[in-house]
């Protein structure tokens, strides 16, 4: 079930971090973090993406609302989100790394489709 995930850190802290993730994700195309941040991300990724192919003046609202960054959210409805157009879903990809050096966490990396 999507957002059962705590990540060891409080609501609002959690909520903030999963929409600077998103918001770079969307950014770069692809990012490196755990697997439990990056299995998390990938929900609201792909929440961002169906509004994007929504593009309404509601849906546009909803995604500046969310994303950290205006001109990323223009990125979504303008390039990424036409791109997904014909398909039902499944809009990510994350694949697992190695762990990472310092504690042994493991690593994945979030990319678009």
């Amino acid at each position: 079930m999507p957002g059962t995930r705590k990540l060891g850190r409080q609501t609002a802290h959690r909520n903030m971090l999963l929409r600077n993730m998103v918001t770079s994700l969307f950014e770069h195309g692809r990012i490196s973090t755990t697997e439990a941040k990056a299995k998390e991300i990938r929900c609201m990724a792909d929440k961002m993406i169906t509004l994007g192919k929504e593009n309404t003046l509601h849906s546009k609202r909803q995604a500046i609302a969310y994303l950290t960054d205006k001109d990323v959210a223009f990125k979504l409805f303008s390039e990424i989100a036409p791109k997904y157009a014909d398909r039902e879903g499944g809009y990510t990809r994350v694949i697992k790394a190695a762990p990472r050096r310092g504690d042994a966490a493991p690593m994945a990396i979030i990319e678009l489709v």
